[in-house]
This record gives structure tokens, sequence and C-alpha cells, in this order.
């Protein structure tokens, strides 16, 4: 006779969201690096207008992991999301279902825990101002993580192409004590800023290298296939790169573009996530370096956030 399986719970966005810390997140991404690299896949199916995509790895001493998700376009004049989708997390010893994870849930503890922990291994640790580019769902996000999980932060700038967008980012933590503005001049925050990440659509350059000052560190979040990209040749080929993951972030136009160009090569990039993370790790060497990281994310990084956020919730 075969024994049954307790049924995995499915952990949902908002019966989960209050019991997760940025922190905590940080931590996981930091802790999972120092794991045997993963193994990862991504397969993705269907038209442009309604992608569905598969995102898997595996992490010896972690478990496996698979995220499955679809992009539908048409869903915004329907009033649903674009993305939808959910992750499952599997035991590394049994491969029995741990948990079935809302994907967007791990998207938005990843993408923003990737970042701050790329800033708190590059970014000058008297780092105390955080200029956001973009105003969208990610730079919601960015707001909590940077401020909770970098406690050096004092001030918080956000500038969107939209003015109006960045003002209504602002205004949602009116009432959460955090230093937040909308300013109207990008060149003018760039020349301010110690810690510039930006998270927007751009497929053109939004940060001239000219804009950015000695000692800067800029964390690039929004481009994340080969025709997209925020920093222009002259800041990549000026700062210190690194990415998250050499197997995700070189297939990206903001890194495709600049070795296209001629720009930098693929040997410029000096060190990814698992590198930094080791004490010996080559990483700033000066406080007039510009350092740049390049958040390209990847299926290992779903995988240590779902199983930290498994975790927690088991707990």
């Amino acid at each position: 006779m075969t024994s049954k399986l307790p049924v995995p719970p499915f952990l949902s966005h908002d019966a989960t969201i209050g019991r997760l810390d940025w922190p905590g997140a940080v931590n996981a991404l930091r802790e999972g690096h120092h794991l045997p690299v993963a193994e990862i896949k991504d397969v993705f199916l269907g038209p442009p207008t309604g992608t569905m995509m598969s995102r898997s790895a595996y992490i010896e001493g972690l478990g496996y992991g698979a995220k499955t998700f679809t992009v539908l376009d048409a869903n915004a004049a329907r009033g649903i999301p674009t993305v939808q989708g959910a992750m499952l997390v599997f035991d590394k010893d049994t491969g029995s279902v741990q948990a079935v994870v809302d994907s967007a849930l791990v998207t938005e503890f990843k993408t923003a825990a990737d970042s701050v922990l790329g800033a708190s291994l590059l970014a000058r640790p008297d780092s105390r101002h955080l200029l956001i580019v973009g105003a969208g769902t990610v730079a919601t996000s960015l707001v909590k993580a940077y401020a909770a999980a970098l406690p050096g932060i004092e001030r918080i700038s956000v500038w969107s192409r939209r003015p109006e967008q960045a003002q209504q980012l602002v205004a949602r933590f009116s009432d959460r004590g955090i230093d937040v503005a909308a300013v109207p001049d990008l060149q003018a925050a760039l020349g301010e800023a110690d810690i510039v990440s930006s998270a927007t659509m751009a497929r053109q350059p939004v940060i001239p290298g000219a804009w950015v000052r000695p000692g800067t560190h800029v964390d690039l979040i929004g481009a994340f296939k080969a025709d997209m990209r925020e920093a222009d040749d002259a800041l990549m080929s000026k700062a210190a790169v690194f990415v998250d993951s050499r197997v995700t972030a070189l297939h990206i136009g903001e890194l495709i573009a600049p070795i296209a160009s001629g720009a930098i090569t693929a040997n410029s990039v000096l060190g990814d996530l698992y590198d930094l993370v080791r004490p010996d790790a080559r990483r700033r060497r000066s406080d007039d370096d510009i350092t740049l990281f390049k958040n390209g994310g990847g299926a290992h990084l779903d995988l240590m956030i779902a199983s930290w956020i498994a975790q927690v919730m088991a707990g």
C-alpha cells in the first residue's frame, strides 16, 4: 500500500505578505549563493502577445523549483493581471512538493532583494541618498526593500517620465516614516545620488554616463530582453560592471548592445553574486569607483526566495 503525501499549501500573496520581511529575503539570496552553483533552464511557449514561461532550477542542498506563468497583454483591457502563475518548491531529498507559491509574490521579493544584495556588496558604505528611476510596481518594492534592508539610506528620490506617476508612488509612503520625494530633473538627481536603482521599460538608454558622478552605485533592473537597455555605452565603459548571474544577464540588451559596439567585452563583467558573496571578492576598489550591477533575474533566485517563503510559513 502506498502512503499518501500531504497536499502542499498554496501560499497566496495576500495571506503571506504580512509574515515576510526584506532583510530576510536579502539574506536568503546571500545564503543561497554560498551553495553550489545552480542548474537552470527556461522554456518559452506561445505567441509574443500570449506567452507561457517556465523557469526551473536545481540547487544542491536546497532543492528543486519551477515557476510557470503566463503573460497576456490583452488582460489589461479585461481588468485582470497580465502576469499570472505559481511556483512549485520540491524537497531536496524526497522530491515531494513542499509548497505552491504565488509567482507574483516570489517575483516581488526576488527582484528587489536581488538589487539590494548587490548594493550592499558594491555601494559605498556611507551611501545615504537613493534615486529610483521609474515609478511602477517594481519601484514601490524598491522603496520598501532599500529602506528596510539598507538602514544607512536616509533619503529616497523618485523620478519618472510621467511626473504624476512618481507623485502617486510617493503619496503611498506619506505615513510610513520614509523620506521619499518625487524629483523633476533626472540629471540633477543623478548628480546627487549615492545609489541609483533603475526599473523602467526603456529600449533606449535613460541613464547617461556623463550624468553619473564618481562613487555612485548604479543598479539596473528594467531590461530583460535583447532589445532593452537603461545605461548608455559611456556609463558601461567607465563603470566596474557586475551582474547577478552571468548565465542570464549576458543575454540582455544591457550587455549585448555595448559588447556589440565595442564599448565593453564579455570580460568586462568582473563577477556575479556567486563571486561577490565570497570574503575575497573583487568589489569596489575606491570611493570614486562607479559600480554597476545588472539585475537579470533567473530561476535559481526564484528558488532561493520561494524556499525561504515556504520555510517562513511552515515555521
